[in-house]
């Protein structure tokens, strides 16, 4: 495999992530529904929810704000031709942050450990925005 199209692997990861979330968020409003906990009009605005489900859909949301971010400089580095081995390496270091912190989010949701692993990807993520930055900059 080509180091050029490695950085996909990371973002094929995040990607399963993401669909894994969608399927366990739409599991638990499923289970809220049949115990009687919820309506299923009540996710039409789902201002009130389950705390099962609720932690799900929140996790969702955060799989659209920073990997975002990790998705366009993965492209950016695929379309400079800036991809090698130490930005691949890091690529799987955030999509590792974000199925750890995915994984508390949706588990015990200890705040204190979800902050510290959002706050490892933010810091990898910037990590790789600098690696473009010195890669398009030619230093």
């Amino acid at each position: 495999m080509p180091t050029s199209t490695a950085i996909f692997w990371p973002v094929i990861a995040q990607v399963a992530l993401i669909h894994v979330v969608y399927f366990l968020m739409l599991k638990r409003r499923y289970r809220a529904v049949r115990a009687g906990l919820a309506k299923p009009q009540d996710y039409w605005v789902p201002a009130i929810e389950p705390e099962p489900s609720a932690t799900v859909a929140r996790s969702l949301i955060n799989q659209f704000e920073l990997p975002v971010l990790f998705f366009l400089v993965c492209v950016l580095f695929y379309v400079t031709a800036g991809v090698n081995h130490a930005v691949v390496a890091v690529a799987w270091l955030f999509v590792l942050s974000r199925f750890a912190h995915a994984y508390v989010h949706v588990t015990s949701n200890r705040l204190r450990v979800r902050q510290r692993l959002f706050v490892i990807g933010f810091v990898v993520n910037s990590v790789l925005w600098g690696l473009f930055a010195v890669h398009i900059a030619g230093i």
